[in-house]
């Protein structure tokens, strides 16, 4: 898929390249970031490098991942967002916020329109969010979203070489007002 790029009154949403290596790996120095993410801790120089050299475009040119740089409209590094395709109409959401843009609902507002995009350009039908049990900030960021937290998976995610259990939400084109790709039909209690 060819590069995209979204933007709002406060942001631009764009892949990542080799001129954003030092703000990645910069931002990537947060111990909070390194905590709760998957990103190799300590975070090296060489990790940025792989990411934004050759993780984000061969994501875009398999169509598998599509990572965005979240920037304010000044071109500093805020967040990062990526959609990873795990099946047939379904893309799994991750994101990050830099340290000292955390709070001002940047990460939300991308969020809403990277999926907006998902639904619209990409034929997604289910975001899925997941984050380790204990990941408030994230799971703030999904709800203020509109993802329903749907329950806890055992042992679901591995970080850094260990197992550990996530909480799991989904957002749903009809939760945006936009039509699906396929019909939807709910199970009836």
């Amino acid at each position: 898929m060819e590069h995209v790029t979204l933007t709002t009154d406060r942001l631009v949403l764009r892949p990542v390249g080799p001129e954003d290596t030092a703000a990645v790996y910069a931002a990537a120095q947060d111990p909070g970031i390194q905590r709760w993410t998957t990103v190799p801790s300590p975070y090296l120089p060489e990790h940025a490098a792989g990411f934004t050299e050759r993780t984000v475009p061969d994501g875009w040119a398999q169509g598998s991942m599509f990572t965005f740089g979240v920037f304010l409209t000044s071109g500093e590094l805020a967040g990062m967002l990526g959609l990873t395709t795990r099946s047939p109409g379904t893309a799994e959401i991750g994101f990050w916020a830099a340290k000292e843009h955390r709070g001002r609902g940047y990460v939300v507002e991308a969020t809403l329109t990277a999926c907006r995009w998902a639904f619209t350009e990409a034929g997604v039908d289910r975001v899925e969010w997941r984050a380790e049990v204990g990941n408030h900030a994230s799971r703030a960021v999904a709800e203020r979203a509109g993802f329903t937290v749907e329950g806890v998976l055992r042992s679901a995610v591995t970080n850094k070489g260990v197992r550990r259990d996530c909480w799991v939400g989904s957002l749903l084109p009809s939760d945006l007002g936009l039509p699906s790709t396929a019909p939807y039909l709910p199970a009836r209690p």
